[in-house]
């Protein structure tokens, strides 16, 4: 079987397994795990600030970033297609009582003047903006890797209106990898960023919220809250200290994507872009079915990928699928839409 649904579906390696069994650990609520007291400072310093936070998945870092920067009424600017917006449940409403005003933006970033204009001051009638969120890399639109001065145009235009920015970063080592750039240049112009750690970069659990001192504690209740508080959690936060020394491997990934892609345009009924980063994006329109039957026929043929809107299916590359991997999903397509 070739997974290609997803780069959270790999499984850890012997290096992460053993740093599970060694790992030392204590209780994290009382701060007292030493090993996700290494971890949060390690991604700190990676990130550039002062502080980070350990969770148990992206979308809880999400939102009790929303949380934290807001209050309950307030509007948040999102792209439309933002991982925030189509795959959260609502979670914005649900959890913070806050309202979408969501923008189709180029590249999935808008602009500066866009920005400013989708700001709505607090007056008698109105609660104001509260935040604005990026995501970078794009998921939706394709894994695009999101150029820093783009994301720190938007950013200074939120700011200069007194609104918070969050970066949503889940895949940002793959999109400071494509751009050549580093982590802390992608994360410096926001006020704080998730990134995911079980995602490229291979750890079984955990995503980082990063930010200030007085964020990151604001957003420790939060996380308790919200039923993010782990106890011995050491056990998890090494593998994921071993996932971050993954980084250099995902330029294979991204190797892998471009590949992939490339068969894939070959293919009669599949029209695919180059893609950017890891995720491969195909319109089947051409081949007259559904992405849904698309992507069972290719199950058939033990190739896995994900639906991903109504003429479109997701590929995505990973740690564990090889140049190999590639090579036979790309002769078992071909062969099953010959």
């Amino acid at each position: 079987m070739i997974d290609f649904r997803s780069d959270t579906v790999t499984t850890p390696d012997e290096a992460m397994r053993e740093a599970a069994a060694t790992a030392a650990v204590g209780d994290d609520v009382y701060g007292e795990d030493p090993t996700v007291n290494e971890l949060e400072a390690r991604v700190a310093d990676r990130l550039g600030t002062e502080a980070a936070l350990y969770f148990p998945t992206g979308t809880m870092a999400n939102q009790t970033a929303a949380r934290v920067h807001t209050e309950p009424g307030q509007e948040v600017i999102a792209d439309r297609e933002s991982h925030v917006v189509k795959y959260e449940l609502g979670g914005l409403a649900q959890h913070s009582g806050l309202q979408l005003r969501t923008l189709d933006a180029d590249r999935g970033v808008p602009s500066p003047s866009r920005v400013d204009a989708a700001i709505v001051d607090e007056d008698l009638h109105r609660p104001g903006t509260g935040l604005c969120c990026l995501e970078n890399t794009h998921n939706a639109r394709g894994g695009l890797a999101i150029e820093p001065e783009a994301i720190a145009a938007a950013a200074t235009a939120a700011r200069e209106r007194g609104v918070s920015v969050h970066l949503d970063g889940a895949r940002l080592f793959n999109a400071a990898t494509a751009l050549d750039v580093s982590v802390a240049e992608l994360a410096a112009p926001v006020d704080s960023v998730m990134v995911s750690l079980s995602k490229g970069l291979g750890a079984p659990v955990g995503s980082m919220l990063a930010g200030s001192d007085e964020f990151v504690e604001r957003a420790r209740r939060t996380r308790k809250l919200f039923g993010g508080g782990m106890r011995q959690a050491g056990i998890v936060a090494g593998p994921a200290l071993e996932a971050l020394e993954n980084v250099a491997d995902l330029e294979r990934d991204h190797e892998n994507a471009r590949q992939l892609a490339a068969g894939l345009d070959d293919i009669d009924g599949f029209d695919v872009r180059e893609p950017e980063t890891n995720i491969v994006i195909a319109d089947v329109s051409g081949t007259g079915e559904a992405p849904s039957t698309v992507v069972d026929r290719l199950g058939e043929r033990d190739v896995l990928a994900s639906p991903f809107g109504p003429t479109t299916v997701r590929f995505c590359t990973h740690r564990d699928v090889s140049r190999g991997d590639i090579e036979r999903a790309l002769e078992r397509i071909g062969d099953e839409f010959a």
